[in-house]
């Protein structure tokens, strides 16, 4: 592969309906993009071990395993847990909304659905992944965040974090105290030209919490009623 080829994201499409599989990749190599496509959860696991892409845009409903379970592995692994997920799937109930974030989906969208959509969600997924590259530290309590190798720890001790989840917390420490609504959290983490639900937020947060208070350590994030979040050594 050419360097400038090397260059272009990667995005591997899971998708078993092959005229959808086929319609989705010719969109996205029209958009510039490298794209390779999975039929089933047990292909996609192989193609992403082999060569772990930028994005994976993800059916949930799979022969051989299931997409839930392939968000599951690709978190669990340590060289794809930075891989963005995009579920995107025909069961469109909130339940399955949330217990899809919940596994570690990055966003969710369901068919049928506006190709328009799609990509603005894919470019907005990229571009954030991209976001934080800079060699820059942050620092709060006994929180370290390590921009450039995106790394976490609190304490000394590594904390596993998702990429919604990491952007959401180097958000929130870059003004630690200040409280956030759903909104401005959803503006400066998912981006105005996303919509997402706020119950979104709500996931995303629970999940970051639960990862940064493992080892019963204090809790840092404020929840302020019918106001929003913040970053705050006082939120228990």
């Amino acid at each position: 592969m050419t360097a400038e080829g090397r260059t272009r994201p990667a995005i591997l499409v899971v998708e078993d309906e092959a005229p959808l599989a086929t319609m989705l990749r010719y969109n996205l190599e029209k958009q510039g993009y490298r794209v390779a496509v999975a039929g089933d959860g047990e292909q996609a696991l192989a193609m992403i071990a082999e060569e772990p892409p930028d994005l994976v845009v993800l059916d949930w409903m799979l022969p051989l395993v299931s997409g839930l379970e392939v968000c599951r592995r690709i978190r669990r692994g340590p060289a794809t847990r930075d891989v963005g997920v995009l579920i995107l799937t025909a069961r469109g109930e909130e339940g399955d909304k949330v217990r899809g974030l919940d596994t570690g989906a990055d966003d969710y969208l369901t068919k049928p659905f506006s190709l328009d959509e799609l990509m603005a969600r894919i470019r907005a997924l990229l571009r954030r992944a991209r976001a934080e590259l800079g060699a820059e530290e942050l620092a709060f309590a006994d929180l370290r965040v390590d921009l450039a190798r995106h790394r976490v720890t609190r304490g000394g001790r590594r904390v596993q974090l998702g990429p919604t989840e990491f952007r959401l917390l180097v958000f929130l420490m870059r003004s630690p105290g200040r409280v956030y609504s759903r909104e401005e959290l959803l503006n400066g983490v998912w981006g105005r030209d996303i919509h997402v639900e706020p119950r979104t937020v709500d996931v995303h947060i629970r999940r970051l919490r639960r990862e940064l208070n493992a080892g019963n350590r204090p809790d840092l994030i404020r929840t302020v009623r019918a106001a929003g979040y913040a970053l705050d050594t006082e939120a228990a």
